[in-house]
């Protein structure tokens, strides 16, 4: 049986419009996917519908208007979970479409995640903190059964809400070979597959490391997942587009928003300590060796809550004193709207000279204007060379996401088919336990030794960071054993702090890939109550892998490239 092409069009909600059309029509596919929904979409969504906006994804629709006829003249199918918090309307809105271009598509959507007016247990997944409001949205993350039984009954177009990112892939896997909850190494093959191409070019050579080395990155093709029986896949894209697909790429996508090397979903848990990856030709990387474990027996739920109102006034400091001026501008600023009357105050200063005040309460008035006319109001009675880059503004409000966990039997996807319900869906069988072994990586060689050299840590490591709720993600590469040898022994925790101080109050976990050549930290707490509630200038943690990278450090000369000071050639 040939491989499964399954084509990514969208990494998040606001993606590259022109992507739909661009994989359909770049080469074969047989399934066209993408990612709508994060933390903080969902959470988006739920404000747009409380003004009256739809809510799901309404770019999803424009991508669609597209690509839906030659998707049926082809056979492709098409899988989004662009329905956010409303699936039925989105599939709705699918036949609405259709019938303005004179189609008629079966279009399936998947329910069951909305556990709004269910009683939950609000206890934090991560902090053990129980949630101080009611939620405004809650949603299970289900997996790709419901997606496998609407493709199996003939939909052409499959919506659904929270499902997995990798339960895109996972779902057409099921439907094609046939995978029972026993297939646990070909399922976790499935979501580790998911898991690289769901974020679209980022698999391509988007937010590369190594962006020199990726050819044409400004029209960076998307990728696709050729998915196997067995659950191996290759990662590759259309031929003539631009970007780059290598095992640098494929590697920092793996460690991109990943906690421990255990990945759990509810299909199954893939073992990321298994991973291989090969090269399989130019722009083709091979993912096999993938290792599954039974799901646990409890689903995670995404629960966002309002949480308040927020404003941030960003002010320029320039020539001589910086920080004594960074303290005229404050004093100046609470002397008019004190600090302490504030629920909470960030203040950063950074190496550029910006400073940023971000103030939140839960009084709207008191963190809207009152504080930023405050603000303007020093403009002629503050530091020598003052002004800002905001006006005054009002305040907005913001949420905090809050992840939970529910028995996975409490929980019951419904699919339907142009409005009919479909059976039940069987979901795979959980298995409570004790936590199994992690699996013994290949041998290293011993790091070398000989002179060392200052060098900034990205001249021999790539690294990605991202957010995974109020906690950040740094994963680090090596493109040789040899390297990661040397990572592995040098980069501990305590030097990761003594490298990037504002990691030092936290708690970081470090875990070990040494069959990828990565190692991945997990900071918590670093983004506070998580994206939306982060006063961070950088609330998604996306720079602080390039934070590190840019550290100078002790390097042995023999792991630098020629001439030690020349740029690193790609992974």
């Amino acid at each position: 049986m040939s491989a499964l092409r399954v084509a990514n069009c969208s990494g998040f909600y606001g993606d590259r419009l022109s992507a739909a059309r661009e994989m359909v029509e770049g080469g074969p596919i047989d399934v066209l996917t993408g990612d709508w929904l994060a933390e903080l979409t969902m959470l988006i969504l739920a404000g747009n519908r409380l003004k009256g906006r739809p809510g799901y994804a309404p770019t999803f629709l424009r991508q669609l208007e597209d690509v839906l006829g030659p998707c049926l003249d082809r056979g492709i199918r098409i899988v989004t979970n662009a329905g956010g918090l409303d699936p039925a309307g989105c599939a709705e809105a699918v036949h609405e479409l259709a019938a303005r271009l004179g189609l008629s598509p079966k279009v399936a959507h998947v329910t069951g995640d909305d556990l709004m007016g269910r009683p939950l247990d609000l206890v934090n997944a991560d902090t053990g903190e129980r949630a101080p409001a009611a939620p405004l949205t809650a949603n299970a993350y289900l997996g790709g059964r419901p997606v496998a039984a609407a493709l199996s009954a003939g939909a052409d177009v499959v919506v659904t809400g929270r499902v997995t990112d990798a339960a895109l892939v996972t779902g057409p896997g099921i439907w094609r070979y046939g995978w029972g909850p026993g297939d646990l190494d070909a399922l976790a093959g499935s979501v580790v597959a998911g898991h690289v191409i769901e974020c679209g070019c980022q698999a391509t050579g988007g937010n590369y490391a190594f962006f020199q080395d990726v050819p044409d990155l400004a029209h960076c093709g998307f990728p696709i997942a050729e998915l196997r029986a067995d659950g191996s896949s290759v990662i590759t894209k259309h031929p003539g587009t631009g970007g780059l697909v290598s095992v640098g790429t494929v590697t920092a996508q793996l460690v991109y928003e990943l906690g421990g090397p255990r990945y759990q979903g509810p299909d199954v848990v893939a073992r990321f300590d298994t991973i291989t990856l090969s090269d399989d030709g130019p722009d083709r990387v091979l993912i096999s060796g993938v290792r599954g474990e039974p799901p646990p027996d409890t689903l995670k739920v995404a629960v966002n809550f309002p949480a308040g109102y927020r404003n941030t006034m960003t002010l320029v400091l320039t020539g001589l004193d910086v920080e004594a001026k960074a303290r005229a501008a404050e004093e100046a600023i609470w002397a008019r709207v004190p600090r302490e009357s504030f629920d909470q105050v960030d203040v950063t200063l950074t190496d550029a000279g910006l400073l940023r005040i971000t103030v939140m309460d839960a009084d709207r008035r008191k963190a809207g204007r009152a504080f930023s006319s405050a603000v303007v109001e020093t403009g002629l009675s503050s530091y020598p060379g003052f002004y800002g880059l905001t006006p005054p503004g009002d305040a907005s409000p913001y949420g905090v996401y809050w992840p939970v966990l529910v028995p996975a039997s409490e929980v019951r996807p419904r699919v339907f088919l142009d409005g009919e319900e479909l059976p039940p869906v069987v979901q795979g069988e959980p298995v409570p336990g004790p936590i199994p072994a992690p699996i013994p990586g290949p041998a290293l060689p011993e790091p070398p030794g000989g002179p060392v050299v200052r060098a900034p840590l990205g001249r021999v490591a790539g690294a990605r960071s991202g957010d995974k709720g109020g906690n950040a993600n740094l994963g680090v590469w090596a493109a040789t054993a040899e390297r990661y040898a040397w990572l592995a022994a040098t980069l501990t925790t305590d030097r990761l702090k003594s490298l990037l101080p504002d990691l030092a109050p936290h708690r970081i976990d470090r875990h070990e890939l040494p069959n990828i050549r990565a190692l991945n930290f997990v900071v918590h707490g670093l983004l506070g109550r998580g994206v939306a509630a982060s006063p961070r200038m950088d609330p998604q943690a996306k720079a602080l892998g390039e934070e590190l990278r840019a550290q100078v450090v002790d390097v042995p000369a023999a792991l630098l490239p020629q001439g030690a000071a020349g740029e690193e050639p790609g992974a």
